[in-house]
């Protein structure tokens, strides 16, 4: 009777055991099944609420920002897009600004990012907004709601994701650095030819939900007038007494919303985590 061959030391690990492709394919099936039950289930829930649909589809067009204002203006999801796309651009700009500082040696450089993201990471952003918007006349300039609503949010996502920058830089291993000075490249070349596209696959998941909760978050801006997606549901609420309705479609507007950015998100992380997943 033949013995089964032992594997010879040193011949490697086991491989790890692979799973049909079917598997996969229920495993999906069945989450599909189960959010279409929940759906269902949400559905029915808020259809108890006895609405009125006739009014949310007289003021849909306003909260999705299909109509604008009388003064030409955004107004509704359309505003709130418009406020977070500044607000991402400039906290990424920021974040990363102060990343650089925390790991700096510089001690003025080092002390401005730190007391810079503790004041924004340890305060509510709902009173940054208004030492903003209320603070700011009393020293002179008087900005209008909406670019302080921009301020207000790359202020304090900037301060979080100064950590999330931070954190992903260091993720990557020291020699690396070390590697592309060797051949002689600029510290800055090193950092955006070698690092950071390494750093990414650590950055983008907290980053995508830090851009979510801005999403959600810019529903603050609502208290200085902004007719974004929340002051807008209050409003026609408000003059109508039908807050079930209006508070009903501005949250699936945010969660269609939210979505979208999941959808970007899943896919930068797919594509900046395609290196990793081809050496392991």
């Amino acid at each position: 009777m033949s013995e089964t061959p032992l594997p010879e030391a040193g011949a490697g690990t086991v491989p790890a055991p692979t799973f049909p492709k079917s598997s996969d394919a229920n495993f999906r099936l069945r989450v599909i099944a189960v959010w279409a039950t929940l759906f269902v289930l949400f559905v029915f829930f808020f259809l108890s609420f006895d609405l009125k649909f006739s009014f949310i589809l007289e003021k849909l067009p306003f909260l999705t920002g299909l109509t604008l204002t009388r003064d030409g203006f955004l107004q509704g999801a359309a505003l709130t897009l418009f406020v977070c796309f500044f607000a991402i651009i400039a906290s990424i700009i920021l974040g990363f600004i102060s990343a650089l500082g925390r790991l700096s040696r510089n001690p003025v450089f080092y002390g401005i990012s730190t007391f810079y993201t503790s004041f924004f990471r340890g305060t509510p952003l709902l009173v940054q907004i208004f030492l903003i918007y209320l603070g700011l006349p009393q020293l002179g300039p008087v900005p209008a709601a909406v670019p302080s609503g921009i301020i207000a949010l790359s202020l304090n996502y900037g301060a979080y994701l100064s950590e999330i920058f931070r954190s992903g830089i260091m993720s990557v291993p020291k020699g690396q650095r070390e590697a592309g000075a060797s051949l002689g490249l600029h510290q800055w070349v090193v950092m955006w030819r070698i690092v950071l596209p390494q750093a990414m696959r650590v950055v983008i998941p907290p980053t995508g939900s830090q851009f979510i909760s801005m999403l959600k978050d810019s529903s603050l801006i609502s208290v200085m007038g902004v007719w974004e997606i929340m002051f807008l549901a209050q409003s026609f609420g408000r003059t109508a007494y039908r807050y079930i309705e209006m508070l009903t479609t501005a949250a699936v507007i945010y969660w269609i919303l939210s979505i979208c950015f999941e959808i970007v998100q899943a896919r930068l992380e797919a594509h900046y985590g395609k290196g990793f997943k081809e050496r392991h």
